[in-house]
């Protein structure tokens, strides 16, 4: 139960809370004058500050973010499981703070002795603890929030949280909404969140499908069956590094034989360089040996008779001189010839031992330098499969998100049916849950509208939520909706309550009852005060002394339940004290 909200600020009206009924209402005095609004009194920013207290979003619209309040401590004093009483303190100007006494982070819900003393912790571990000890979540619980069940119990007209019963904000998906009240209400919230999950879903093929059609958003996905091409070709290259990296050998000092292979294949080249320079000069020698040979001097004799010239003994023996001169010239040319021959060939034969030997080595070398690497070869190697694993990676992906997208549709309308089917069984094993509480909302609708009224909750498994919708047959009079949200969220305190699930208060804005006959708000009130009693649970309501005049006329004693009185017809009355 709420106990007391207060601040620091001296001017702020103290409200005290008991269990049972317990009323904040908004007078109307002599002196207010029409242009008094009772709406600003502060009721409905109790309401804020219970929920700011209670770890709500401190966004700028927040009234303890309101400039003239920001460095103002508020403070909620409560019941909290295994201590006697938990102070919990926030102000705007520190939103993401709260201060807690004693400090209960680390107690479970068997821990008789928490830690004693005051502790300062985050708003979001603030939300784990009131889910832990006073909604019983514990572990992963995705799809349901202690922060969106309190706004159920403590409804604010700030978000339209008085729109419709099964709603505590104006665009709150039903999934979203329905999986909170599955949980309050004893039903499987795990199978209503799937709802949730295939509405995502849903939502993302949406995106997805709009942006396949732009045309560099298609080329980041692409289709299937280009990416099932691509996907083989970079497996294949994949598995051609693999292999290599395989059969890889590190060659120790592989430098220097590469080196030396370099230089048996410079060596080589030279050998062949001087092949063909020592062949030309051969054949050219081959050449010199065919034309050099002995002159013809026979005919020189019968020449020189023909003439009449006879060649005495003297120039006879002259001439044979000069001829066995020319002879012997002849043999020496031929000899070095000869020998010239012999020479370049044996160094032809010395040259062709030299290049069979080199090649042989060459070979060894290269044999060696293919069957392996240094080991900077072998880490390039390394380094280029994981790029195209990573390529390969890549396009997996994309492969797996154009199959999904495509196939998504299918899937999608196969899980809801599924799902669907599935909820229904659920509902069917739990009739003594949703007959517990469609007699209990059945007994509060007609508390109000007379036992002839026909009154209950609907509860089916939908196409794309639980569905979950109170009802009450009436002649449309009104302020038939606002009764059928009383009765509903009474249903869904005390339920709660009695399993565990829920804290033991339920609190209710002036716009709740605005509209509502006078009966229908006499009734209201009498059964608030009653079920609050019976359950021992907390009921708070906000109203207008107007409203609850009417209730007063229909029988209704407001004044044991009246807990604060607020109003606007004196600078100081409203619940701040002061007017900003």
């Amino acid at each position: 139960m709420l106990k007391r909200l207060s601040a620091d600020d001296p001017r702020f009206k103290t409200v005290t809370l008991t269990g049972g009924l317990n009323l904040v209402v908004a007078d109307i005095t002599d002196n207010s004058t029409d242009t008094d609004s009772r709406n600003s009194a502060g009721k409905s920013s109790l309401i804020e500050l219970v929920h700011f207290l209670l770890g709500a979003r401190a966004d700028t619209n927040a009234v303890a973010m309101n400039k003239a309040l920001r460095n103002t401590t508020f403070r909620l004093d409560m019941d909290w499981p295994g201590v006697e009483s938990l102070s919990v303190a926030r102000r705007g100007s520190q939103p993401k703070t709260v201060r807690i006494d004693p400090d209960v982070t680390g107690a479970d819900s068997d821990h008789l002795f928490p830690s004693e003393g005051p502790t300062e912790l985050g708003v979001d571990e603030w939300n784990r603890l009131i889910e832990r000890d006073l909604f019983g979540l514990r572990g992963e619980h995705s799809g349901v929030s202690g922060r969106t069940m309190l706004s159920f119990l403590a409804r604010r007209d700030s978000a339209h949280g008085f729109n419709e019963p099964i709603r505590t904000f104006a665009r709150q998906a039903e999934a979203d909404a329905t999986t909170n009240l599955a949980y309050l209400l004893g039903l499987d919230w795990q199978l209503a969140d799937g709802y949730r999950q295939l509405a995502a879903r849903q939502a993302t093929r949406t995106q997805l499908s709009k942006a396949v059609n732009d045309p560099v958003w298609g080329r980041i996905v692409g289709s299937t069956a280009d990416l099932r091409g691509q996907i083989t070709l970079a497996q294949a290259q994949v598995d051609r590094l693999r292999a290599q990296i395989a059969d890889f050998q590190i060659v120790p000092q592989y430098e220097h034989v590469k080196n030396q292979a370099d230089e048996i294949a410079r060596a080589i080249k030279q050998l062949a360089q001087d092949d063909v320079i020592d062949q030309n000069n051969l054949e050219e020698l081959h050449k010199a040996v065919t034309e050099t040979a002995d002159v013809e001097t026979d005919y020189l004799e019968s020449v020189y008779r023909e003439l009449g010239i006879i060649l005495n003994d003297q120039v006879r023996r002259r001439f044979e001189d000069v001829q066995t001169f020319h002879h012997s010239v002849v043999r020496n040319r031929r000899r070095f010839l000869d020998d010239e021959i012999t020479e370049l060939t044996q160094r032809l034969e010395t040259r062709r031992t030299e290049r069979a030997r080199l090649g042989e080595e060459q070979a060894h070398l290269l044999r060696t330098l293919n069957e392996g690497g240094a080991l900077e070869a072998l880490t390039a190697l390394q380094q280029a499969l994981a790029r195209e694993q990573a390529t390969l990676e890549a396009l997996r992906h994309r492969y797996e998100a154009a199959q999904t997208l495509e196939a998504s549709s299918r899937q999608i309308t196969t899980k809801r049916l599924e799902l669907e089917q599935a909820v229904a069984t659920d509902l069917n094993e739990r009739a003594q849950q949703t007959a517990e509480a469609t007699l209990l909302f059945s007994r509060y609708a007609q508390r109000l509208y007379g036992e002839g009224r026909e009154a209950y909750l609907a509860i089916d498994a939908g196409r794309n939520s639980l569905k979950i919708l109170p009802r009450i047959h009436s002649d449309d009079s009104r302020g038939i909706g606002n009764m059928v949200m009383f009765c509903f969220d009474l249903t869904l305190a005390v339920l709660a309550h009695r399993h565990g699930r829920a804290p033991d208060f339920l609190i209710h804005d002036s716009h709740l009852f605005d509209g509502v006959d006078d009966r229908q708000l006499s009734a209201a009130l009498t059964l608030a005060a009653e079920v609050a009693h019976e359950e021992r649970m907390q009921y708070i309501a906000t109203l207008n002394t107007d409203d609850l005049g009417k209730a007063a006329r229909r029988g209704f004693d407001p004044e044991p339940h009246i807990r604060a009185r607020l109003t606007d017809a004196l600078e100081t009355g409203g619940l701040f004290g002061f007017r900003f």
